[in-house]
Formats: C-alpha cells, sequence, structure tokens
C-alpha cells in the first residue's frame, strides 16, 4: 500500500515563500539595475522582509547573485544537454552544452561577470557558492558524455578534456576586454580553441 505524501509544514512553506519572494526581488533588481547598483535593503524592500531575515537566507549580495544565476544556470544547462542528445559529432554536442551557459551568462554582461568571480573567490561553505559549483561539475560531466562517444576518448581522457573545455569557456566569458563581443563571438572563439583539443 503506496504511502500517502508527506504534506509540508507551515514553517516550510513560509521559509520557501520567503525565497521564492527574495530570489523574484534579487532577479528583478539585478536585471534592472545590474548587482553593483542594488543594495541588500532594496532587495529586502521588495522582499516585504527586514534584511536581517534577508541574511538568513544568503549572507551577502554576492550569495543573492548566486542564489539567482545558479537557477538559470541549471535552466541553461538542463537545455544544453538535451540539445546535445540529438547531435552525433562531439564538437557540435559540446558548443550545444555550451551555448546556452554561455547565453544565460551574458543576458546582463556585468552580472554574469561577478557570477564568474563569486564562483572562483566566493565561500565554498555558503550553501549557493556550492550550489554553483556543483553546476560546474554537472557541466563538465555532461561534456565529458558527449566525448566519450568518441570510441577513441576514454573517460579519463573525456573528464580532462571537459575540465579544459569549461576552464575555457568561464576565462572567455569572464575578461573585460570581452564584454563588448557578442554571444556568437564568444561562441566562436571558444569553439575555436575546443576543437583543437579534439581527436581530428
Amino acid at each position: 500500500m503506496p504511502t500517502a505524501p508527506q504534506r509540508v509544514g507551515r514553517r516550510e512553506r513560509n521559509k520557501q515563500e520567503k525565497l521564492d519572494r527574495i530570489t523574484a526581488a534579487a532577479s528583478e533588481l539585478f536585471a534592472e539595475h545590474g548587482v553593483d547598483e542594488v543594495t541588500t535593503q532594496q532587495i529586502a524592500d521588495k522582499a516585504d522582509i527586514g534584511t536581517g531575515t534577508l541574511f538568513l537566507y544568503a549572507k551577502n549580495k554576492g550569495e543573492l547573485l548566486l542564489l539567482v544565476q545558479n537557477s538559470t544556470y541549471a535552466d541553461a544547462l538542463g537545455e544544453g544537454k538535451a540539445a546535445a542528445e540529438t547531435l552525433t559529432d562531439p564538437l557540435e554536442a559540446v558548443m550545444a552544452i555550451v551555448g546556452p551557459v554561455v547565453a544565460c551568462n551574458r543576458k546582463q554582461i556585468d552580472n554574469g561577470r561577478t557570477y564568474l568571480r563569486e564562483m572562483v573567490f566566493g565561500d565554498p561553505a555558503e550553501p549557493h557558492h556550492r550550489e554553483a559549483l556543483g553546476l560546474t561539475v554537472q557541466t563538465e560531466e555532461a561534456i565529458a558524455a558527449v566525448l566519450h562517444r568518441d570510441e577513441r576518448i576514454d573517460p579519463e581522457t573525456a573528464g580532462t578534456l571537459a575540465h579544459i573545455v569549461s576552464a575555457i569557456m568561464f576565462i572567455t566569458m569572464a575578461p573585460t576586454i570581452n564584454i563588448d563581443h557578442t554571444d556568437d563571438d564568444i561562441l566562436r572563439e571558444i569553439k575555436d580553441q575546443v576543437r583543437v583539443l579534439l581527436p581530428s
């Protein structure tokens, strides 16, 4: 006999509702003004909570950005993995994964660059930072999986190549010199570098 699904308690529902309001408020303000121009007080006001409550969910603005961006990154990665499933060419499959991740990171370029900085230099003990790092691992696993379709690439080599591809992707998105580049420019630069890594 199947067990009835457990009901979520009022306290947990309240916590989730506040988190949803915080995420929506931060997302809207960051998109409109850029992360550097938004204060935690503005986010708290828009979410209709006190700043003390806000800091129970994210201890600083960097963590709030990670909270917001992680969700869009996860969606982009899911989209890329689905697209890669339909492709047989390893390079095209890798770029199918990379493309949506680049697009979501560059939707608001300054926010995207700050997100990358937070991923690298943030506190790994913080939950949103851990989640961001987990997404990079998932990205590398997805890339390794499509590379391993090529019988010439063993699993260990596929993992190493995926790590290099991930580094190429983040380093190409991060520099100030690339701010004015289009997404297509960024993707072309990444593709040219990845092509050199793969067996011909």
